[in-house]
């Protein structure tokens, strides 16, 4: 009976335990989830982009969050010999364990690749001067830390002297595409055919405002490297033989050569035109031909795009004296959220004075209203925009944004 009646208080005082823990658990939960709740959430894409620049003569690298200096460190680049490139370059690849393919298998570790020929951050020695064969070398604990914050197809900005991120506003900046607000009306027709709108709103039309609504663009979280450039310019020659020939006249190749075939066309065209046949071009006659043809200039220059190293967008921009040096410089969008209408732009010069200041040379660009407002659709925060006179061709392809080498 005494045992029946222990077995049954301590049955009794375990469930008074379990209901405790119970209670205890259901509060702890209650209290993580209420944390969770109050603490404010940290929206990571809010955040302005992550940058480096980095300085040969002064062999610092400096971390910028927007315009915010947040990190600076020494490096040690590329010794005589094996110098280390400037321009603007992207993260390519990031390998935690990585060895030299090119020098005798040298650990590289926490490995941040800016060139596939063999140019990258890593983790080396530092003896206060270049002495690399072209890398960038970092301190161990400086290389980890910065791993750990860093994405593929962020930039990296190498100059010879030092580099200073700068605030900017120009009309030329893309700003996020805001749809505008369409208004519905209803016209005297629909209003008459239904009973229930007749009466009072008779006297002024009733108008409902619809907000148009943005769609959601897919790839909001990838910037996009977008990149001006030059445009080699058809030869005098060559524009007139492709008038000529689309006129019906045969002026052959378009190579802009004046041979027999385009001087026999110009013939052709000033007996069609009740001019002196020469067979010879002049100023005058070159703008009669472009006047009939109905030609028009064509733009100077190509603004390209690429999303995550692939071409999504080219157009075609002018740039005003374009036999002046340009330089290279760096535009890139602060954070912005959907629906937002505007951004805050920032600019770095990657060749110091070459070309002017970077506000002159957005002074130089025009681009029509009908690019502008594709480019605007497209703008994801971080996006950035290099204007440059150099070529980025030799080192931009698969797997690169656009690699411009300033040296």
């Amino acid at each position: 009976m005494l045992s029946l009646e222990m077995n049954s208080r301590s049955r009794h005082k375990r469930s008074l335990l379990n209901l405790t823990g119970a209670a205890v658990i259901s509060f702890a939960a209650m209290s993580a989830a209420f944390a969770r709740d109050a603490a404010p959430e940290t929206d990571v894409a809010s955040e302005p982009p992550l940058h480096m620049l980095v300085s040969l003569d002064e062999q610092k690298i400096k971390v910028y969050r927007g315009l915010d200096l947040i990190e600076v460190s020494s490096i040690s680049s590329g010794k005589r010999g094996h110098s280390t490139p400037t321009g603007v370059f992207s993260i390519l690849e990031k390998r935690r364990k990585h060895f030299s393919n090119l020098y005798d298998n040298a650990p590289m570790p926490f490995m941040q690749r800016l060139t596939w020929s063999g140019i990258a951050l890593h983790v080396g020695r530092l003896p206060g001067y270049p002495a690399s064969h072209g890398c960038i070398r970092l301190p161990k604990a400086f290389a980890q830390s910065l791993y750990s914050m860093t994405e593929r197809g962020m930039h990296v900005v190498v100059t010879r002297g030092e580099a200073n991120p700068l605030g900017v506003h120009h009309a030329v900046l893309p700003q996020p595409y805001v749809p505008e607000t369409e208004v519905a009306s209803l016209t005297d027709e629909t209003i008459a055919a239904d009973p229930a709108l007749r009466g009072a709103i008779q006297e002024a039309p009733l108008q409902a405002n619809l907000p148009a609504v943005q769609p959601e663009n897919p790839y909001f979280d990838q910037p996009l490297r977008m990149i001006i450039t030059p445009q080699k310019a058809p030869s005098r020659i060559q524009v007139l033989q492709q008038l000529l020939n689309q006129m019906g006249f045969n002026a052959g190749p378009e190579d802009g050569v004046m041979g027999r075939k385009t001087r026999a066309a110009i013939s052709l065209y000033q007996e069609g035109a009740e001019l002196p046949v020469t067979g010879h071009l002049t100023n005058a006659l070159e703008f009669r031909i472009h006047a009939d043809a109905g030609y028009e200039e064509p733009k100077n220059a190509t603004l390209r795009i690429r999303r995550k190293f692939r071409d999504v967008y080219s157009a075609p921009v002018s740039i005003k004296d374009i036999d002046q040096e340009i330089g290279t410089h760096v535009f890139t969008a602060m954070d912005f959220k959907p629906g937002d209408s505007s951004v805050e732009w920032m600019a770095v010069s990657a060749e110091g004075e070459r070309g002017g200041a970077s506000m002159d040379v957005l002074d130089r660009i025009e681009m029509s209203k009908k690019v502008a407002l594709e480019v605007s659709r497209m703008l994801t925060p971080g996006s950035s925009l290099t204007v440059t006179d150099r070529n980025f061709t030799r080192n931009t392809g698969l797997g690169t944004d656009f690699v411009v080498i300033t040296r």
